[in-house]
This record gives C-alpha cells, structure tokens and sequence, in this order.
C-alpha cells in the first residue's frame, strides 16, 4: 500500500539507503519518506545504524612455540553520516573485520611467551582496536570496543601447566618427597632389624638359664658352645637343603667350629652391652 501511496518507512536506528536509476541518491532518515517510483526511485536496502558485536577466535604460536586460541570480542556499528560507503563499499563487513584481526593477532602474539601473552591481553585488544578503527573508519564503520576475552594454550599444554600449578600449592619439590620416603623406609628397616637381633639375644639368654638350671655341673659357657653348634650344623643344613642356593665356602672342622662359636659369643655379648 506504501509503495501505490509513493511512501516509505524507516524504522528507528536504521537508515535507508534510495537510489534513482540504479545510481546513489540519498540516505534516508528514520521517519516516513515519499519515494516517487514512477520516477525511478527505490531502496536498494537498509543499514542498522545498532551497535553489533563479533566474536572471533583466532589460532596461532607464541615465541616459546605453544599454539594457542585467542578469542577477541569487537563491538562496531555503522555512521550514519557515512552510511553510503558503509553500504556499497563493503560486500561482507563481518569477513573485513575478522581479517584484520587475523592479521594483527598473528603479528603481535608470536613475539610474546605464553605468559606474556596472558598479562598484555589489553596491550594486543589495543593494537587490534587501533588497526580496525584505521581500516573500518574509510568503509564508514565505528570500532567502538575490542576485548580479548581467552588466551586458551593446546590441550596438553594446559593438563601441563595445571600439574605443575598442583605441585606448587603442595609447598615440596618432588624429588625432596621421595628423599625423605627412602629415608623413613630405611630407618624403618634399620629398626626392624635391630629388634630381631635384640630378640636373637634374649632368646638365647633364656636359653642358657634354662639349661643351666635344669642340668648341674654346666657352665653358661657350655652351654652357649653347644647351642652355638647346633645352629652351625642346622645352617649348614639349610644351606644345602635349598633348590637355589649358590655354592658357599664355610670352614667345616671342629676348630672352625669353636672360632664361630667365639665370634658370635662376642658379638652377642657386645649387644648386650648396647642394649
């Protein structure tokens, strides 16, 4: 019915662009226009003059050579006084803008370490919002605000970097863990042996107070000899009893027998002493 009447609306926060011929004529206003198209005037189409938002997520490396995704959030809308070139001189505004940042992304971040990058997020929002506003400010955009919302490293580099980051909060290096675990599982085994030589002592102690009291006329003496002997020959017994056992050279007379006799006396009474 508008178009019989020769009248147009433009809704608010929208420009329509009019041409006559197929050639630029005017911008029209938010409002009710008349448009005469027996005189070859028509909208060749509108232009939201809203702010608008893209998000782009761009990959590339850093200087310590992680590759990373930096998401960049740009915020842009339309001039009305230059509504015009925004309308002809661009075909894909949003594949414009997603270049540019592109291009400045992977120029600024590949000088940076991965944790540089991090702490100079506004620095590289800046030096994107500076470029765009030069390039988008001759096709009749405005960059109102760019933000770089992530900096997400590869997988296997954030599974790293947490794991390291618990290591951390643990307060002790790992190496320092396992030194001080050898060492409590050696003093362990160190007491455990101690414990059952002091038993080796108190059992033949009872030992030979018991023989002494149930046999008179013996010394404590003979009878540390003669059970002394008896574990010699139940070694020995043992020794050539096992399936796996390596050849093993031990003196074998009756003088050996009294010299182990002596050394092991000693040695039992010198624990003893310690005890």
């Amino acid at each position: 019915m508008g178009n019989l009447l020769c009248c147009v609306k433009v809704d608010q926060s929208t420009v329509a662009i009019k041409e006559r011929f197929g050639k630029f004529d005017d911008v029209l206003q938010p409002g009710c226009h008349c448009l005469p198209w027996f005189l070859g005037s028509q909208i060749a189409g509108r232009l939201t003059l809203r702010l608008q938002q893209l998000d782009v997520k761009c990959e590339t490396k850093t200087k310590d050579n992680v590759f990373v995704n930096v998401v960049a959030s740009i915020q842009y809308r339309a001039l009305s006084e230059k509504a015009g070139d925004a309308f002809y001189k661009l075909s894909n505004t949003r594949n414009q803008i997603q270049a540019y940042v592109f291009d400045v992304i992977r120029a600024s971040v590949p000088k940076l370490n991965l944790d540089d990058a991090f702490e100079q997020k506004n620095d590289i929002a800046r030096a994107v919002e500076d470029e765009l506003e030069k390039a988008m400010s001759n096709y009749g955009f405005e960059i109102v605000q760019t933000l770089i919302v992530d900096i997400e490293p590869d997988e296997h580099v954030k599974r790293a970097m947490n794991e390291i980051n618990a290591e951390g909060r643990g307060g002790e290096d790992p190496a320092d863990k396992r030194a001080e675990g050898e060492a409590e599982s050696k003093y362990l085994a160190g007491l455990g042996i101690a414990r059952q030589r002091q038993a080796i002592v108190d059992g033949l102690r009872d030992s030979v107070l018991g023989f002494s009291v149930n046999v008179p006329g013996t010394t404590a003496k003979d009878v540390m000899d003669m059970v002394l002997v008896t574990q010699y020959f139940d070694t020995m017994k043992e020794i050539g009893a096992a399936s796996k056992s390596s050849a093993v050279f031990i003196p074998h007379g009756p003088g050996a027998v009294q010299d182990v006799a002596t050394q092991i006396r000693n040695g039992l009474l010198q624990a003893s002493v310690n005890h």
